[in-house]
């Protein structure tokens, strides 16, 4: 692992690093934010997933998440979005050919694709739950039994479907402008097709309304959602969010914020109301 940057901030140290990954055949680069902490302890983390045409640096330099980490005594740590080329041989990776912003490079949804020419590279989902994991764990001072996953638009539906599948890992959940249903919108429709084919019985595993129609729980979601968000109505649509949760009794907590759009000022503005969410959950108290 190379480090490719450190930074003191707020009595703690933001880093980024960079790796050869073999979940994705390509270097990866993730940031980390320890806070202050004592030697040999352990700190609860908290996984952060981008949005579409994201990198790890997006949320490093624009989340506003530095000071309620130090207050609240969490790690939190951002990968990227997707493989990015040339590969670990000298390959580029696959894009989208006509270069959409929606698919390929910066849009890996969180799925381990199995079509051609995708299958080779665009492992996120391997990638975010096991490999980076593991690479956290033996260098940082997390404490993996107490960790909470969080993410926005494109890494919304990241953090739900994974938080989903894991209930027993995570022990908060929660989501800025998600997108909820993939297998119903043009945004998802596009990626699951194209990494996993068109069975859409293979969709399924990664759409967080099928997940609940299905089954999974968790103790409780929040969400918010700007009601000026220019994606709401087309491609995020938390009302069906909602239909799910209440059909199936699982709690969720989604807040309408009237006059937020989908930027990181609007992520900004609740990053701390999360975090301290995230933080009672973590510490046990569920405040």
């Amino acid at each position: 692992m190379e480090t490719v940057s450190v930074n003191r901030a707020f009595g703690g140290v933001q880093s980024v690093h960079r790796h050869a990954s073999t979940a994705t055949g390509t270097e990866m680069t993730f940031s980390v934010f320890v806070p202050e902490h004592a030697d040999g302890a352990k700190l609860p983390v908290v996984w952060y997933l981008s949005g579409l045409t994201c990198t790890h640096a997006n949320v490093t330099e624009k989340g506003e998440y530095r000071r309620a980490c130090a207050e609240l005594g969490l790690i939190f740590v951002a990968p990227d979005t997707s493989p990015r080329g040339p590969d670990l041989n000298g390959n580029a990776v696959a894009d989208d050919p006509d270069g959409a912003y929606d698919f390929g490079l910066g849009a890996g949804f969180y799925v381990d694709a199995t079509q051609p020419p995708f299958a080779a590279h665009y492992r996120m989902w391997s990638y975010v739950t096991e490999e980076l994991p593991a690479l956290i764990a033996a260098h940082f001072p997390v404490d993996m039994g107490r960790q909470s996953i969080m993410g926005h638009s494109m890494g919304g539906h990241g953090a739900l479907t994974i938080g989903l599948s894991f209930p027993g890992r995570f022990r908060a959940v929660s989501a800025f402008a998600p997108i909820v249903a993939p297998s119903q919108v043009p945004w998802g429709q596009k990626a699951l097709g194209g990494y996993l084919g068109e069975d859409r019985a293979a969709w399924r595993r990664h759409d967080a309304i099928a997940l609940i129609e299905d089954g999974a729980r968790l103790p409780g979601l929040l969400v918010d959602q700007g009601d000026a968000d220019p994606f709401l109505s087309g491609q995020l649509r938390p009302d069906l969010l909602e239909a799910a949760c209440r059909a199936a009794g699982q709690p969720l907590t989604l807040r309408m914020q009237p006059g937020y759009d989908h930027s990181y000022y609007f992520i900004s503005s609740f990053m701390a109301d999360h975090l301290r969410w995230h933080a009672g959950r973590l510490k046990g108290d569920g405040a």
